[in-house]
């Protein structure tokens, strides 16, 4: 495997599980001294473990991300003990699936505090961190194909979506001048425990089989690569600029 990362150091949120945890990996096994953000009650044994046995090297940083004051200490604790902050994966996110008119404010203001504020005072730290060293660097947000379309039970899900892929290309357009690159990944159906509600329903599964081109869902570890792509020097030219990842799955959905 190549060693894009070597001598770097990023930051993952959300890195114990699903799309998190394999990006983690991933940066590891190119060489990044990875940080490895879990929730105060989470343990991230297994992600280490699996960097460990990549070949890399990891350490677990504890931060919820509906809290601004934990991220931002997160993110200056990350670049004091990696000596320096050249990657940040915005990728926390939760979405408890609901039913719009069982959706209440409470409900709505915990969904965009986690995954659009959280991804807010992630990206913007990080980026301020990076100024501070002066190198550049590059920021990936795990976005959604539900920044596209809607699905049931997860109205305020895809809302907490859209605005994560519109963040991405907007502050792009700040950041660009410091030499950082910012770019969202929208995944479409990814095996992940997010997603387990839906692999449990034969109705949806022949639904989205029948209409994903590739006939299948992804694994974690092929969006892992997609945002190590993004990160890398071999997308110098890509910034603002949003990933759909869906295998074929759009193109074909209201057919």
């Amino acid at each position: 495997m190549e060693r894009r990362f070597e001598g770097k150091v990023a930051l993952v949120t959300g890195a114990t599980t699903g799309i998190g945890r394999a990006t983690a990996v991933r940066l590891a096994a190119e060489g990044a001294q990875v940080a490895v953000n879990q929730l105060p009650d989470q343990d991230p044994a297994d992600t280490l473990r699996r960097i460990g046995e990549a070949g890399g090297h990891g350490f677990p940083v504890v931060a919820d991300m509906r809290d601004p004051g934990q991220v931002t200490a997160m993110v200056h604790a990350v670049a004091e003990r990696g000596g320096r902050l050249d990657c940040v994966v915005s990728n926390a996110a939760i979405n408890p699936f609901m039913k719009w008119d069982e959706t209440t404010v409470e409900d709505f203001n915990k969904l965009f505090e986690t995954n659009v504020r959280g991804t807010w005072v992630v990206c913007t730290e990080g980026a301020k961190q990076m100024i501070r060293e002066g190198h550049g660097g590059a920021i990936c947000c795990v976005s959604s194909i539900s920044a596209h379309v809607g699905a049931p039970g997860q109205t305020a899900y895809c809302g907490t979506k859209g605005a994560i892929s519109m963040l991405a290309k907007a502050l792009g357009c700040d950041l660009g001048v410091h030499g950082i690159r910012m770019n969202a990944v929208e995944p479409g159906w990814v095996k992940t425990p997010m997603s387990a509600p839906l692999m449990d329903d034969p109705v949806a599964m022949k639904y989205y089989h029948e209409r994903i081109a590739l006939h299948r869902g992804a694994e974690p570890e092929e969006l892992a690569a997609t945002i190590a792509y993004l990160l890398s020097d071999d997308a110098s030219y890509v910034t603002c600029a949003t990933l759909l990842a869906d295998g074929g799955f759009i193109v074909n959905a209201e057919l």
